[in-house]
């Protein structure tokens, strides 16, 4: 009997062949698409402004978001901080002319501490003012509300000389 069933369908008149699969299988699809949802979900919090800061609450409406906006971090403890990379205040403008490229119009959100002296951030603001950045805002958050956590909110400042 295993002599028939080897010499079965091996000859010349063999009609039936391999044919193309008309299908396609959504498995591996389903896999890629699931690691790669799950990288963006752990990936996405990470994108924010990585400094973490104490930002004081208030009722003001946030106003309209640039594409790129500016971030000055002003710690509990006074460091100061241009985007995730640390300065000290006198190191402050030449670093700020050379991100915006020497553009008095770029929009520059300071983020204060709650706990910070006054004067350290209106150490930071003047300095900035000096130099001539004309759009420099204030970054506070909402107060907590039946809805959920509090949503960062931007207070203009006016930037006169």
């Amino acid at each position: 009997m295993a002599a028939q069933l080897a010499g079965k369908g091996h000859g010349r008149g063999r009609k039936r062949g391999y044919r193309a699969m008309a299908e396609i299988n959504m498995t591996p699809f389903i896999d890629v698409m699931l690691v790669l949802l799950i990288v963006f979900m752990v990936a996405a919090p990470m994108l924010t402004v990585g400094v973490p800061v104490d930002l004081p609450k208030t009722n003001a409406a946030p106003l309209e978001a640039q594409k790129d906006p500016l971030f000055v971090t002003v710690q509990s403890d006074g460091t100061v901080y241009v985007q995730e990379q640390r300065t000290d205040v006198g190191n402050l403008v030449p670093l700020l002319v050379a991100i915006t490229q020497s553009n008095a119009e770029a929009r520059i959100f300071v983020r204060g501490d709650a706990k910070i002296a006054y004067g350290k951030m209106l150490e930071v603001m003047g300095t900035m003012s000096a130099a001539g950045f004309k759009k420099v805002g204030l970054v506070a958050e909402l107060p907590n509300t039946a809805t959920g956590p509090a949503a960062p909110a931007v207070r203009p400042t006016s930037a006169k000389r």
